[in-house]
């Protein structure tokens, strides 16, 4: 099938575009830049010019392809609200231009935008409309076109090397601020995945996912905040404290939202629905190889 992917170059997009090629299927890439497009050729994708702003190039692009998945997203968290908003009319777009076909097209969404109804957040549990993300608004609304569209919910932290991500931001903000902190006792837990995990999820819900189905991309089910604090500490070599509520926000920044969530998630029916199986390393193990400092460090002395 020839998938026209958004996001084709950014930290999931790009593993996804690779995993796609691999299996066998052709790739449209969204590029918004002459980089981004010599990326995209370099790794064997045809290079569709636009961006999540250009509708008419979203349209287009799904018109022009057998499926969609769209990874995509404007990670401005001062301003997210109309990021939210451009991901929620990018979706209706890629929707319209797929409208009445029956082709598939999979959208990103998160698992902490869910309401919660058990000790873990499922794949049958509903988002939480409060939250200022709109993704599976949008979706729902798009399935009623005739449109094979599935929602594949990420953890907070998707990891591996080359991510920028939140856990950069809190090795960044522990060596700012000369220790490494988590909120009140630290057991709230986040759920993680390792890009190279979640990549092949994405093809196995364009090839195989249902209208409507919600999947989620958990390898870890929920990680004690505590415990990503102490490796981070250890390998700076700075203290490991706690945080009130209240001095988090001067803390963490716009992260102490993220920081204090607790918000385990499970993929055991995406598992036996897709035939799924996580076998990267885990967040934690992935952080004690070293690399996420070694990369900040690197980073730093660049500047």
């Amino acid at each position: 099938m020839k998938i026209f992917v958004t996001g084709a170059t950014g930290f999931v997009g790009s593993a996804v575009v690779q995993e796609l090629i691999q299996a066998g299927h052709k790739v449209l890439g969204l590029a918004r830049s002459e980089a981004n497009s010599k990326s995209l050729a370099a790794a064997g994708a045809d290079v569709h010019r636009g961006s999540l702003e250009d509708l008419e190039s979203l349209r287009s692009g799904a018109a022009a392809s057998d499926g969609v998945i769209h990874t995509a997203f404007i990670h401005d968290f001062s301003n997210y609200a109309p990021a939210a908003e451009k991901d929620k009319q990018a979706i209706e777009t890629l929707g319209s231009g797929l409208a009445g076909s029956d082709r598939p097209l999979v959208v990103t969404s998160g698992t902490l935008l869910v309401q919660r109804r058990g000790p873990l957040a499922m794949e049958d549990d509903g988002f939480n409309p409060a939250f200022p993300r709109k993704s599976e608004e949008a979706a729902l609304a798009v399935v009623s076109k005739r449109v094979r569209l599935s929602v594949l919910r990420l953890p907070p932290s998707v990891h591996g090397d080359g991510d920028h991500g939140f856990v950069p931001a809190l090795i960044k903000i522990a060596r700012e601020k000369g220790v490494s902190a988590y909120v009140g006792d630290g057991l709230n837990r986040w759920p993680a995945v390792h890009r190279l995990d979640a990549a092949p999820l994405y093809r196995l819900a364009l090839e195989k996912g249902s209208p409507g189905a919600n999947f989620h991309g958990v390898a870890d089910e929920g990680i004690p905040f505590r415990d990503i604090a102490e490796v981070i500490g250890r390998r700076l070599n700075l203290p490991v404290v706690s945080k009130t509520t209240e001095e988090a926000t001067n803390h963490f920044g716009w992260l102490a939202h993220f920081v204090a969530m607790d918000g385990p998630a499970s993929s055991k029916r995406t598992q036996a629905l897709l035939g799924w199986q996580p076998n990267q390393p885990g967040l934690i193990a992935d952080l004690e190889r070293g690399r996420y400092f070694d990369a900040y460090a690197n980073t730093a002395s660049a500047q």
